[in-house]
């Protein structure tokens, strides 16, 4: 059933993209009616000038059928010249999309609803969304012993070591790091069955602390308010992230808040794309997938030269700045979900 429904997830999503962004540009079907037969004006070319509609109406199921792939996949020019720009020139084709070429290109909003309902959808195919708890506390379980037995052998070797006359500090410093990791294992809860801790409150800002209690009290309860919300709320990280992009650029003229939406927006499709290939990847090779975890910077620094039309130092400062604020993005959209789950 979770394989119907992640596939269902896929068409979704498809589908309210294609409703945000309706055909635009595109030319296909012939013109047969003299008449629109929506809004009754004088047809001339293959869309109606009054009202948008296609002059002509298809009524057969292999029609149907080519509609709705047509409108819940989109597979067509504008996604093959959309997603190739956004991968390897995501500057042009933000700086270009800005600048008023819309027909050649998916909309932002059309892309980042697809991507987000595609993620959510291979996920849940995969299984990412649904740990298995018992391996991991099988696993926590097999790092403590582990740690115990480590333990008792520095502490045979220190005796030892006494008997002997020889100096003990490098085994007093192991003792001490060995402890140290023991004890933050035991704090570590994952599921009801696991040891209750706290996680290190110093430092953090008091409008963080009602949400760092709650994850260091059940981890895997905010675990699952972050799967449940995060597919209803994703559209929030746009408007979290943009007053971090305008802080780059502030009080600039030439610069604009929209101009910062549209950046952020096609910069989070391309980042959950990237998440996309990196889950899917993992399941074949690991290792590799764990190299895309650099691909982020590379592709602000891009999008941020090619937007802002900026030199290379202008944009590698601005990037090192944009890695933190995206870390500060994601965490104040990690606290909103799960406040919201409180709700």
């Amino acid at each position: 059933m979770g394989e119907f429904e992640a596939i269902g997830d896929v068409v979704t999503g498809g589908m309210i993209g294609r409703a945000v962004e309706p055909a635009a540009g595109e030319a296909d079907g012939h013109t047969q009616e003299k008449a629109c037969l929506n809004c009754g004006c004088a047809l001339v070319g293959d869309y109606c000038y009054c009202c948008g509609q296609k002059a002509h109406v298809h009524r057969t199921l292999r029609a149907f059928g080519h509609d709705l792939l047509h409108g819940a996949l989109h597979f067509e020019g504008k996604t093959w010249k959309t997603i190739p720009l956004l991968v390897w020139k995501p500057g042009e084709l933000t700086r270009r999309y800005i600048d008023g070429e819309r027909a050649k290109f998916v909309s932002p909003v059309a892309l980042f609803l697809f991507t987000v309902f595609l993620m959510f959808a291979i996920m849940g195919m995969t299984g990412t969304l649904d740990p298995d708890t018992r391996q991991l506390q099988a696993d926590l379980a097999r790092e403590i012993r582990q740690s115990g037995e480590k333990i008792q052998e520095l502490e045979a070797e220190r005796v030892q070591a006494v008997k002997q006359g020889l100096p003990t500090a490098r085994i007093e410093s192991r003792l001490e790091d060995e402890r140290s990791e023991l004890a933050a294992m035991r704090k570590v809860r994952i599921g009801p069955a696991a040891v209750t801790g706290e996680i290190e409150r110093e430092g953090v800002p008091g409008w963080l602390r009602g949400f760092v209690d709650k994850t260091s009290a059940n981890p895997e309860l905010v675990f699952y308010k972050v799967k449940t919300n995060a597919y209803k709320f994703s559209w929030a990280l746009i408007p979290l992230s943009v007053p971090f992009v305008w802080m780059l650029f502030p009080f600039s003229r030439r610069f604009r808040m929209y101009d910062h939406t549209v950046f952020v927006t096609y910069s989070l499709c391309f980042m959950i794309l990237l998440l996309i290939a990196g889950n899917t990847l993992g399941l074949v090779w690991p290792s590799i997938a764990s190299l895309l975890f650099f691909v982020p910077p590379f592709h602000m620094y891009r999008q941020l030269k090619g937007t802002y039309q900026l030199g290379r130092w202008g944009a590698l400062w601005r990037t090192s700045l944009l890695v933190g604020f995206a870390f500060a993005a994601i965490g104040l959209f990690t606290a909103l979900i799960v406040g919201v789950g409180e709700v």
